[in-house]
């Protein structure tokens, strides 16, 4: 479809969107893209079935799984990610917004001129304050927490940079719940008695993640030439910035039936599929041992840190305290024994299984807690 008609279609949605009856947008959730869809929507099903409350659903790709839900009191919107988007929120009108994407109010993304109060959804497990921006979530007047580490976070925030106080919602994690239904309903895969082991290797992204550095190369050389099975499992950034470190993988390996290439991180395929995930600081990494207590040889690269004055609240981040817990970890000038590693990784499933209760919340109900939550919120105004 030709930019021009896009720009003219996505104007068309807005318009569509603003004329409705207030009523009939009173609780709106936005997504950037397809991988946040999985986040959103225990949520909003939950809503759906056990309320009359009208929906609608903003995403800024048609490829979203979430623009194609179908019920009488849910509507769709499709718009792009830059003018169309940031007119449109600085001047809603709604009652609630429920979005994943931080850093409201920092850049383009502004809150509206008008009244609303914003919710913040987890979209990953990891700490506030390491990964994401200073200030990510200061315009944010509710928060969805997946676990204690994310009240702890917050509330030191607000207590160091006499921030008021938000409300914070003991949620938990769609993401992580919707992992575990999809393992109890599939079927155990029976592997031949001496089948290869099956790696699953789902990095980070950016100029020091596993992919980017080079690392990824040898580690995937490597292991296929020890006899495991591997699935390179890029993140959507890497594959966008960094394709060019990903194809001489796949040229090399085409010809190998143990090696699987997988671009759709939306999907849990290899999740389920593989015995241990290799990565670095990538969130995944959290979803995978809490969601299947699974094991995760974790490659000691330089942190991700995009908040330079992290250390300032003295707290630990979950995915710095927490790898030894779920898991080994190989510096960087070891990785020409990521083989010996993996051996010492099969104890650990019984052990993850028994601490994630202690880091995450409502394992298992979040959308139920959270769609109580929201529909507070929404009568509340």
């Amino acid at each position: 479809m030709p930019k021009k008609f896009n720009f003219i279609t996505h104007i068309k949605n807005v318009i569509e969107f603003q004329q409705l009856p207030k009523e009939l947008r009173r609780l709106v959730f936005y997504s950037e893209n397809k991988n946040y869809w999985v986040h959103l929507e225990g949520l909003i099903k939950e809503i759906l079935a056990t309320s009359d409350l009208p929906i609608c659903y903003i995403s800024s790709d048609e490829d979203d799984p979430g623009l194609f839900q179908e019920h009488p009191n849910y509507k769709t919107f499709k718009i792009d990610e830059g003018f169309v988007r940031d007119w449109l929120f600085a001047n809603i009108e709604a009652d609630v917004m429920v979005m994943t994407m931080p850093d409201l109010h920092q850049y383009q993304v502004k809150r509206s001129k008008h009244k609303l109060h914003y919710v913040y959804v987890q979209h990953s497990l990891v700490s506030f304050h390491m990964v994401y921006r200073e200030g990510a979530f200061d315009y944010f007047d509710t928060i969805f927490c997946a676990g204690p580490h994310h009240i702890r976070e917050i509330r030191a925030m607000e207590t160091r940079y006499n921030l008021p106080p938000k409300n914070l919602v003991e949620h938990g994690y769609g993401r992580l719940d919707a992992i575990i239904k999809e393992g109890v309903n599939r079927k155990i895969l029976q592997k031949y008695k001496d089948g290869p082991m099956h790696v699953l290797l789902a990095p980070s992204w950016g100029p020091n993640g596993v992919i980017e550095s080079g690392a990824g190369e040898k580690i995937v050389d490597q292991l296929l030439g020890l006899g495991y099975q591997v699935t390179l499992r890029p993140h959507p950034m890497t594959i966008k910035f960094s394709k060019d470190k990903i194809i001489p993988i796949q040229k090399k390996h085409i010809n190998n039936n143990r090696f699987f290439y997988e671009a759709d991180v939306a999907g849990q395929e290899s999740l389920h599929d593989s015995d241990v995930m290799i990565s670095d600081w990538s969130g995944a990494a959290l979803d995978y041992a809490f969601g299947l207590n699974k094991p995760v040889l974790f490659i000691d690269t330089p942190r991700k840190v995009n908040n330079k004055n992290y250390k300032d609240l003295n707290i630990e981040p979950l995915e710095v305290e927490i790898r030894k817990s779920i898991g080994c970890i190989v510096q960087l000038d070891d990785i020409d024994n990521c083989g010996e590693y993996l051996k010492r990784l099969a104890s650990f499933n019984e052990k993850i299984d028994k601490i994630k209760y202690k880091y995450v919340f409502n394992i298992g109900k979040s959308a139920q807690v959270g769609s109580v939550s929201l529909r507070k919120i929404c009568n509340a105004g």
